[in-house]
C-alpha cells in the first residue's frame, strides 16, 4: 500500500516540476505513514512541508498543487489536507481488498522483502560459558537473538548466527577444578569441596564420565593438594584466592596433558549439552566460533600488537593497559597481566576485530544485562583499531525471573540451585518459551509466569494467537464436513461482499503485516510483532463470534472462507517468525 502511494506521490511531484512549479534538482524523500485515527485518512505524508522552502510556497499552498497533480486511482476514495499541509489519504475498500490476493500470491514469503539488499550481518547470541547448563536467563537470549536474526534475514539481511564459546579463562579453569575434585570422590578420596566450585548435578555427570572412562587413571593424593591450598571462606579465608589455588595445585598434580584432558571432557560434555537444548528450542547457528582459536591463530597478540603501534597500549606495573578513557571510557582496561596472561578484554578485542575482518557490515551482540559496562570498552577498541564503532550494536537483555502459584521461583547459578532451559521447555513447551520471552522489550526486565504460560485460556496471548489459526483450519474442515464448495479463483472477484467492519478491520490489520515485520527487524524488537499477532488474533476472534462463514450463498461464503484463509497464512508467518508452531487444532 505505501509504495503505492510513494509512486503516486512521485508522479505528482514530476508534473509539477514540469510545469515549473518544483526545482528540477530536488530529490524528494517521500515519507507515507498510517494515521493514528482513521478518522484522519488511512495514510499520511508530510512532503509539502518537506518541499515547501524549496519550493519557496507556503506547505498547504504546495500541498494544493501537489494533490491536484495526483492521477486518480479506484483505490483512493478522498484525498484531504489537513493541519499545516498533511496530505490525508482515505483508502477506498477495495484497497485493503487488494492484499488477499498478495497473501496468496506470496504464501509464506508474504512479510519478507529483499530491504536489507543481501548485506552481511553476524547476530552473536546467547554464548554462555560452557561452565553448566543452560538456565532461562540464557533462554530470554536464545529465543530474542533467534528472532532478531530471523527477522533482518526475512527483510533481506545476510544473516550470519554465531555462538561464542568461551573455551578458555578462568571460569573454564574452575569447572576443570570442581570436575577433577568430583573425581577424586568417585575414586574414594576424602575432598574438601571448594565454597566458589561448581557444584551442581552435572559436574557429579561429568566425574563420572571421566571415572567411566579412565578409571583411577588419574587419581592423586588430596592431602598433596589440601595441604597447599590457603583457607576457604568457612574458615575465614578469600574463597577467590582458595579456588585459584586449587586450580595451580590441580594442574600441578595432574601435569598439562592430563589437567587438559579433564579440561577438554569437561567443556565438550557441557558444549554438546548446550547443542543440544538450543536445537532442541528450534534455534540454530552457522557458526560455533571458539574463543580459544584467537590465541591459537595468534589474534589476540595481533589485536594487542595493532593498539600498541598506534600508541593505545601503555606498560605500568609489569602489566599492559589499554588507553580506553580516550575513546570516553571510565577508565583504562588491562590486556596482558603483570603474570603474562591475557585477560578476558584481550579476548573480546581480537573477537570483534576478527568480526570486523570477516567483512560484516553490521556486527550485532546481545548479551546479558550485567554486560552493560563492556559495551564502552568494546567500542572503544574498536576506534582503537581503526574500525568503524557504529557497525557493532549491543542488545541487553534483561534477566526473566520466573513465578509459579504466584511466588518468585528462587535460583542460584554457582550452587547448581537454577532452573535449567531444558526443564523450563519441559514445562511449558517449546512454544510458550520462545513466545513468552519475546512478548517485551529486551531491556525490560521479564516477570515469567509459568501458570499462564501454560494455561489454554484468552489471557495467554500465545494460546490466543495460536488459537486462531486453529479456528480456521477447523473452518475448512467444516466446509469438506458440509460438502459445500470452496472457490477461490471466484472468491478474489467477490471481495467487495466483505463490507461487515470486522471484515474491513481485518483487512486494515492483514495489510500492515509487512510494515511490522520491517518495523520489528529494524528495530530489534521482536515484541513489536506479538503485539501485532494479538490484535490480529483479536479481529479474527471478534469476526468469528460474529458471523456464520459457511453460509448457502455462494459469493458471501468464497469471499469469507478467502479472507479466513489469509488470517491463516499471515498468522503462520508470524509465528514462524517467533520460532513458534501454527497448530491445526487444539
Amino acid at each position: 500500500m505505501k509504495p503505492f502511494l510513494e509512486e503516486l506521490i512521485e508522479t505528482a511531484l514530476a508534473f509539477l516540476q514540469q510545469q515549473s512549479l518544483l526545482p528540477d534538482n530536488i530529490e524528494p524523500e517521500i515519507r507515507i505513514e498510517r494515521t493514528r485515527d482513521r478518522k484522519h485518512g488511512d495514510f499520511a505524508c508530510n512532503i509539502a512541508m518537506t518541499l515547501a522552502k524549496a519550493a519557496r510556497r507556503k506547505p498547504r499552498e504546495l500541498a494544493e498543487q501537489v494533490v491536484g497533480a495526483l492521477p486518480e486511482s479506484h483505490l483512493i476514495d478522498k484525498v484531504e489536507i489537513a493541519g499545516p499541509g498533511f496530505i490525508n489519504f482515505f483508502m477506498s475498500p477495495a484497497a485493503f481488498q487488494e492484499i488477499v490476493p498478495v497473501i496468496f500470491d506470496e504464501g509464506e514469503g508474504f512479510g519478507r522483502s529483499d530491504l536489507g539488499a543481501g548485506k552481511p550481518v553476524q547476530v552473536e547470541f546467547v554464548s554462555a560459558n560452557p561452565t553448566g547448563p543452560l538456565h532461562v536467563g540464557h533462554g530470554r537470549g536464545a529465543a530474542y537473538g533467534a528472532a532478531v536474526a530471523d527477522l533482518l534475514a526475512a527483510v533481506g539481511y545476510d544473516v550470519h548466527r554465531e555462538y561464542y564459546v568461551n573455551d578458555a579463562g578462568r571460569q573454564m579453569d574452575i569447572l576443570a577444578a570442581s570436575d577433577f575434585l568430583r573425581y577424586l570422590e568417585l575414586c574414594g578420596e576424602e575432598v574438601t569441596f571448594p565454597t566458589n566450585g561448581y557444584q551442581g548435578d552435572y559436574v557429579w555427570d561429568i566425574a563420572a564420565s571421566v571415572h567411566r572412562k579412565l578409571g583411577e587413571k588419574h587419581r592423586r593424593d588430596w592431602s598433596d593438594i589440601a595441604n597447599y591450598l590457603p583457607p576457604d571462606e568457612p574458615a575465614g579465608g578469600d574463597k577467590e584466592a582458595h579456588i585459584d589455588a586449587v586450580i595451580a595445585h590441580s594442574k600441578k598434580a595432574l601435569g598439562t596433558g592430563n589437567y587438559r584432558e579433564i579440561f577438554d571432557r569437561g567443556l565438550k560434555y557441557i558444549l554438546d549439552d548446550i547443542r543440544d537444548d538450543l536445537a532442541s528450542f528450534g534455534v540454530r547457528y552457522d557458526e560455533w566460533f571458539s574463543e580459544r582459536s584467537l590465541t591459537d591463530t595468534g589474534a589476540v597478540d595481533r589485536a594487542i600488537e595493532r593498539l600498541k603501534l598506534s600508541g593505545h597500549v601503555y606498560e605500568q606495573g609489569g602489566a599492559f593497559w589499554f588507553r580506553s578513557t580516550d575513546f570516553g571510557d571510565e577508565k583504562d582496561r588491562v590486556v596482558i597481566r603483570d603474570n603474562g596472561q591475557h585477560t578476558y578484554f584481550a579476548s573480546d578485542i581480537a573477537y570483534h576485530m576478527d568480526k570486523m575482518e570477516r567483512g560484516f557490515e553490521r556486527v550485532i551482540d546481545v548479551w546479558g544485562a550485567d554486560h552493560h559496562g563492556y559495551v564502552p570498552r568494546v567500542k572503544a577498541a574498536l576506534m582503537a583499531l581503526g574500525d568503524e564503532p557504529s557497525k557493532l550494536d549491543v542488545l541487553l537483555v534483561q534477566f526473566a525471573i520466573l513465578y509459579r502459584s504466584g511466588e518468585k521461583v528462587q535460583m542460584s547459578t554457582r550452587s547448581g540451585e537454577f532452573v535449567t532451559l531444558r526443564q523450563l521447555r519441559k514445562e511449558v513447551g517449546n512454544d510458550a518459551a520462545r513466545f513468552f520471552y519475546v512478548m517485551r522489550k529486551c531491556e525490560q526486565h521479564l516477570d515469567f509466569d509459568l501458570d499462564l504460560a501454560k494455561s489454554q485460556s484468552n489471557d495467554n496471548p500465545m494460546y490466543y494467537i495460536q488459537y486462531a489459526h486453529a479456528r480456521v483450519c477447523s473452518v475448512m474442515r467444516q466446509l469438506e464436513e458440509k460438502g459445500l464448495a470452496y472457490d477461490q479463483e471466484a472468491a478474489l472477484q467477490q471481495l467487495d461482499r466483505l463490507t461487515e467492519s470486522h471484515e474491513q478491520a481485518l483487512l486494515v490489520n492483514l495489510s500492515r503485516y509487512p510494515e511490522v515485520v520491517e518495523a520489528a527487524a529494524l528495530s530489534h524488537e521482536p515484541h513489536v510483532l506479538t503485539h501485532y499477532l494479538r490484535e490480529l488474533a483479536n479481529d479474527f476472534h471478534t469476526w468469528y463470534n460474529a458471523h456464520q462463514f459457511l453460509v448457502d450463498e455462494d459469493s458471501l461464503r468464497n469471499a469469507r472462507v478467502a479472507l479466513n484463509l489469509a488470517v491463516r497464512q499471515v498468522v503462520a508467518n508470524g509465528l514462524g517468525l517467533l520460532g513458534v508452531s501454527a497448530p491445526e487444532s487444539m
